[in-house]
């Protein structure tokens, strides 16, 4: 009974619009890591990763060389515009679009998770253009 009420008083948390300053703070985590990319701080950057994803990459050079190679269109980043927020998984996803340095555009959704030194990365994903399949 203990956890139903716990998982209501979660999704109740989470249907709650998104504070102003919530979405200013998210928004300031994620320029101020493609800031860090830009700047090849690596140590930077992996200061607004979660606890999880930096356990997951263990040193900021793992972790610069997944998003470098994973992500090239965050680690050369240009033109960055914020889309939409929703909440999802614990916490809420920013959807953006990035344009990269040959000017193609790509749609990634940030999840954002709150912790004790606030908003903070926990995934991202690439949203895959529309019209585009197997």
């Amino acid at each position: 009974m203990i956890r139903i009420l716990a998982a209501g008083a979660l999704a109740a948390c989470l249907a709650l619009p998104l504070q102003a300053q919530d979405r200013g703070a998210i928004e300031s985590t994620i320029r101020a890591q493609m800031e860090a990319f830009l700047a090849r701080d690596v140590d930077e950057a992996f200061t607004y990763a979660s606890p999880t994803i930096r356990q997951l990459f263990g040193t900021p050079e793992n972790f610069g060389r997944m998003v470098q190679q994973g992500y090239p269109m965050v680690w050369d980043n240009r033109e960055l515009r914020f889309l939409g927020i929703r909440p999802e998984a614990g916490g809420y996803v920013q959807s953006l679009i990035l344009r990269d340095p040959q000017g193609v555009t790509h749609v990634l959704d940030y999840l954002m998770i709150e912790t004790d030194a606030g908003w903070q990365i926990n995934g991202v994903s690439i949203v895959p253009a529309p019209g585009v399949g197997v």
